[in-house]
């Protein structure tokens, strides 16, 4: 039996983008997307032979990181509003990245950083 909110993505973040990226690449031979002066990457976390694995993210953010799996949900702000109730923080509210998607992150009540995706 499957959920209707899978575990869709998943996501490095800290302060120094250029350390994030060499130490992944050279730990687990990651293969991180590069854009002229980009901060976020995604990463080809998939092996190489047959594709087992789920993609990433990769990238800089001001103040504390997080490691962080992204659910996802219907609504963002409907699961944001029932986290809150139930004890959690909004670490960032739903953010519409037009042409990409729809996020938000929160906390659960011991700290841990969890991402939403729009469905």
């Amino acid at each position: 039996m499957g959920t209707s909110n899978p575990v869709v993505y998943w996501e490095i973040a800290g302060g120094d983008y250029a350390a994030l990226r060499g130490f992944y690449e050279g730990i687990f031979d990651w293969k991180l997307s590069s854009e002229e002066g980009a901060r976020y990457s995604a990463v080809d976390a998939r092996d190489k032979d047959d594709g087992f694995g789920l993609n990433g993210g990769a990238g800089q953010v001001r103040g504390d990181g997080w490691v962080a799996v992204y659910v996802r949900v219907k609504d963002p702000q409907v699961t944001l509003d029932e986290v809150v109730k139930r004890g959690g923080k909004v670490i960032r509210g739903v953010t519409d990245r037009p042409g990409q998607a729809t996020t938000a992150l929160f906390a659960d009540p011991e700290g841990h950083v969890i991402g939403l995706v729009k469905a």
